[in-house]
């Protein structure tokens, strides 16, 4: 055994700092909460998005436009994907349900076709809504279109 090698016993030497309790202990007066001021009191917390009295960012950035609560949003599908989709799954009839089976969109989504691309196949097309364009193009096409 050797002087440098001496420890306290395990668990007689406590870690945390007792503060508040007296000036003896060299954490009292204050307990290191300096001087005056909102955090030096009890019961003090700061509110979220509080910027020490500055304007908080949530009220410097404007705010400008509207967002609809009922607007209607829906998938938008074109005419070329169709075209891919009926010659590789050699599909005729394109509905809700066989965009789902494929992954070209979800269960609760409502879908819309549009006119970009060109169709060859005649298919038959079940949505919810068609542009004007698409739905020229599959009748030219000679299919049919079935709205929802």
């Amino acid at each position: 055994m050797k002087l440098n090698t001496l420890k306290p016993a395990e668990g007689s030497v406590k870690t945390k700092k007792r503060i508040g309790r007296g000036q003896g202990s060299g954490r009292g007066g204050t307990s290191t909460r300096g001087h005056n001021g909102a955090k030096s009191r009890s019961g003090y917390s700061k509110k979220l998005g509080f910027e020490g009295g500055q304007m908080p960012l949530q009220r410097r950035v404007p705010k400008f436009g509207f967002t609809n609560p009922n607007r209607v949003e829906y998938k938008a599908i074109n005419l070329d994907t169709l075209q891919k989709l009926a010659e590789e799954h050699k599909e005729s009839a394109v509905t809700v349900e066989v965009l789902y089976a494929h992954g070209l969109a979800d269960k609760n989504d409502l879908i819309k076709i549009l006119g970009r691309g060109e169709l060859k196949l005649k298919l038959d097309v079940t949505a919810h809504r068609f542009s004007a364009t698409a739905e020229k193009a599959i009748e030219a096409a000679g299919g049919t279109v079935t709205k929802l």
